[in-house]
């Protein structure tokens, strides 16, 4: 159980807000191959993130009648491979209606059921540059609201939160950021950004090259050694 101030929350909120407004925004710019592009994460082109940021509201009704819609969801019952199924089927929609999807949560204090509004800017922030790295543009991130996130998936990493996201070894490193104060853990140094040192907190690779330091090095060996 966390607590969360009111000051707390109303930046949390603003920084998804501020997430979202900029995804929309780069969306928006996409040319139809971009959205047929793959992205950061396994199987899912750009349209199919997209796609899955449209479903960051849903209460236990909302998931009860999106089954029932789709029934062939049961047939797999894990979470991340429903959460693969959802993803593909709000991606039917035409892109237009995906854009205005994301545009209309901007503004709005719902999230997800059994998750905090912590993992809502965990997504915003993450899935975005899943989008923006494979495309190789730039998308900025808020340092502050990337902290958090950040901090949120450090103090979570053990937790059933964590299932969702490919476990790297990063107990033994200790991680800094550059450009605000956070670090975390003890063992070779890890530099870098906030943004790129949340991307690694969520499995993934791709911003290795901007960190820095002895542990970096060695993440980068690992990360192209045979599987």
């Amino acid at each position: 159980m966390i607590t969360i101030t009111s000051t707390e929350m109303d930046a949390l909120w603003a920084g998804i807000d501020d997430q979202r407004t900029r995804t929309v925004d780069l969306l928006g710019k996409l040319t139809k191959q971009q959205w047929d592009h793959p992205s950061l994460c396994q199987g899912w082109t750009v349209r199919h993130v997209a796609a899955h940021l449209t479903l960051q509201q849903q209460r236990i009704r909302d998931v009860a009648a999106f089954i029932a819609h789709h029934p062939s969801m049961l047939r797999h019952p894990t979470l991340n491979r429903v959460i693969h199924e959802s993803a593909l089927i709000q991606s039917r929609l035409p892109t237009e209606e995906i854009i205005a999807r994301i545009k209309a949560t901007t503004g709005s204090r719902r999230h997800n059921a059994f998750v905090t509004p912590l993992e809502t800017l965990t997504d915003i922030l993450v899935h975005s540059q899943d989008i923006a790295l494979p495309l190789h543009l730039k998308l900025e991130m808020s340092p502050a609201a990337s902290a958090t996130a950040a901090t949120r998936r450090w103090d979570t990493r053990r937790s059933r939160l964590s299932m969702v996201f490919r476990r790297l070894p990063l107990d033994g490193y200790h991680l800094t950021a550059t450009d605000t104060d956070w670090n975390r853990g003890d063992g070779p140094e890890v530099l870098g950004p906030i943004g790129a040192l949340l991307l690694l907190l969520t499995g993934r690779t791709a911003a290795l090259d901007q960190l820095a330091g002895e542990g970096a090095q060695t993440l980068r060996a690992a990360s192209h050694k045979p599987a």
